[in-house]
């Protein structure tokens, strides 16, 4: 008897809830916070395992790192590399919480020939790292939008296809693929809906929407189900001083009941990395009472 397509998406995001669930109860205390706290590596400007160590000093309970620049096979992509990692890992207590392909915004997805490898090196490390969420950044040369409300169609319609073949390999290993971009909330479920499958989902983050006029909240609400993850920013401004509404980003993540990482792309206002972190830490884990 033949399969539908909405059984087989329900088997795979079970499967992926699986995975993903006996990886957390492998790797994490089991009084996990609802919302930990993370930080991308270029914001510290400190990646690798002495990343890790900068995470630790300044109060975050994660770190987002970076595969490496673009080569044909990725930094991250080496065994040796990822063991110094979870060495450290396992010595801080601080998680990788995510891997950030920041460099397709260079070398688009879409376009160049790199790109479905790169994904598969991702995806083996990210599940070898213990994290589930891989953000693809779709900025600058890598952007979809041909202008304010038209896409680039050729580049979606190939992004589509890049990322309905690596999906079923996601799967399996129990990881997202997080688009990050600055696409509605419409547009991105639309790209969602083509490629089928639940291990290609939204990372958000509230200062890009409303940088380009999106209401971040409705649009988080919109994505219920289809959110993996969120940046924390806000410009040059420590949070809550720019022009992102925080508390209606909360209410909004708390209406569609977001459990995970909250990763800060913050900005050092005062010069003082460390500093500045843990003020912007103190405020996300005030925002959500922690």
């Amino acid at each position: 008897m033949g399969i539908t397509r909405r059984e087989f998406a329900r088997g795979a995001a079970l499967g992926l809830a699986a995975a993903s669930l006996t990886r957390q109860a492998l790797s994490e205390e089991k009084d996990v916070p609802r919302i930990r706290l993370s930080a991308c590596d270029w914001s510290l400007g400190a990646g690798g395992p002495g990343g890790l160590e900068v995470a630790k000093h300044c109060t975050l309970d994660g770190l987002e790192v970076s595969p490496g620049g673009p080569a044909d096979k990725l930094q991250i992509a080496d065994p040796k590399y990822r063991e110094q990692l979870k060495a450290k890992a396992k010595e801080t207590g601080i998680a990788v919480s995510s891997v950030a392909m920041g460099l397709l915004n260079g070398c688009p997805l879409a376009t160049d020939p790199r790109g479905p490898g790169w994904l598969e090196q991702c995806i083996e490390a990210t599940a070898d790292l213990g994290a589930t969420n891989i953000l693809l950044a779709f900025f600058g040369a890598g952007d979809l939008r041909k202008n304010k409300d038209e896409l680039k169609t050729d580049a979606v319609d190939s992004v589509v296809a890049r990322l309905k073949a690596a999906a079923p390999k996601a799967e399996k290993a129990g990881v997202v693929l997080g688009l990050e971009n600055y696409l509605t909330a419409k547009q991105n479920l639309a790209i969602i809906e083509r490629v089928g499958s639940p291990a290609v989902q939204v990372y958000y983050d509230a200062r890009n929407s409303t940088d380009v006029g999106h209401d971040a909240p409705a649009e988080i609400r919109e994505l219920k189900g289809r959110l993996c993850q969120i940046h924390f920013k806000d410009g040059a401004n420590y949070l809550g001083e720019g022009k992102v509404k925080w508390e209606a980003v909360r209410d909004a993540l708390n209406d569609i009941a977001y459990k995970g990482w909250a990763v800060l792309e913050t900005s050092c206002p005062s010069k003082d990395r460390d500093a500045d972190f843990k003020r912007n830490a103190a405020f996300v884990r005030k925002l959500f009472g922690g």
